[in-house]
């Protein structure tokens, strides 16, 4: 699946989200070796730290995207400077939906509040999730309409013990009957996102794919 000289992207899981481009230069087993990765932003050569985890995604020649979890495990110099990154193996590699955003079914609890006071903010919870919105299951005497916008704060639990917390503008694009008697499904639209939330949701959504993954789901 990975190549000698396929260029990697890497972007950092920390708070400062780097984006850095890099090669394949060597692979030994489950260890990959990279030549120092640049910098997209700044042109600048990265130097990553020991431990630094990392979401490694590269295309392959047919133009399908994949992203894996990866981790910094030393330095070497032989022909050139070198950095090994951990390699999780080819069935914890999740294939990259590159024309739309992944949305994933994840049940997350959140909270829905009035941009004007229209009403006291309440539960619900989250059916599924992507970058660019929500689904969420409230009870059909809910306060919500078609068309309206509202602020959803969300807690997303990220399988490493993190904790990321959200707030984004979202606007209800319809109303359907629930799957229980007496709820509604709403499909929300974000509004406005800042780059950093929608990057945070994406992370999110790739952790949650390699949960699935784990637990017997396939992704395509």
């Amino acid at each position: 699946m990975l190549n000698i000289g396929d260029v990697l992207l890497l972007e950092t899981k920390d708070l400062t989200n780097e984006k850095l481009k890099c090669k394949l230069v060597e692979r030994k087993g489950n260890q990959l070796y990279i030549d120092y990765p640049i910098n997209e932003k700044t042109g600048r050569t990265a130097y990553l730290m020991m431990g630094t985890e990392l979401y490694v995604s590269f295309v392959r020649k047919d133009q399908n995207a994949f992203k894996f979890q990866s981790e910094v495990t030393g330095r070497l110099k032989e022909n050139i400077p070198m950095i090994s990154l951990t390699f999780p193996g080819d069935d914890q590699v999740i294939r990259i939906q590159r024309r739309e955003y992944v949305r994933v079914d994840t049940n997350i609890d959140i909270a829905i509040h009035s941009l004007n006071d229209e009403f006291q903010p309440f539960t619900a919870v989250t059916s599924d999730l992507s970058a660019g919105g929500t689904a969420i299951i409230i009870p059909r005497e809910s306060p919500l309409n078609n068309g309206q916008e509202v602020n959803v704060w969300f807690s997303l639990p990220f399988q490493n013990g993190n904790i990321e917390h959200l707030n984004v503008k979202s606007k209800v694009i319809r109303i359907l009957p629930g799957e229980h008697p007496g709820y509604n499904k709403l499909p929300l639209q974000f509004l406005n996102i800042e780059e950093k939330a929608q990057q945070t949701v994406i992370r999110f959504c790739f952790d949650q794919q390699i949960l699935m993954k784990r637990r017997g789901v396939i992704f395509e």
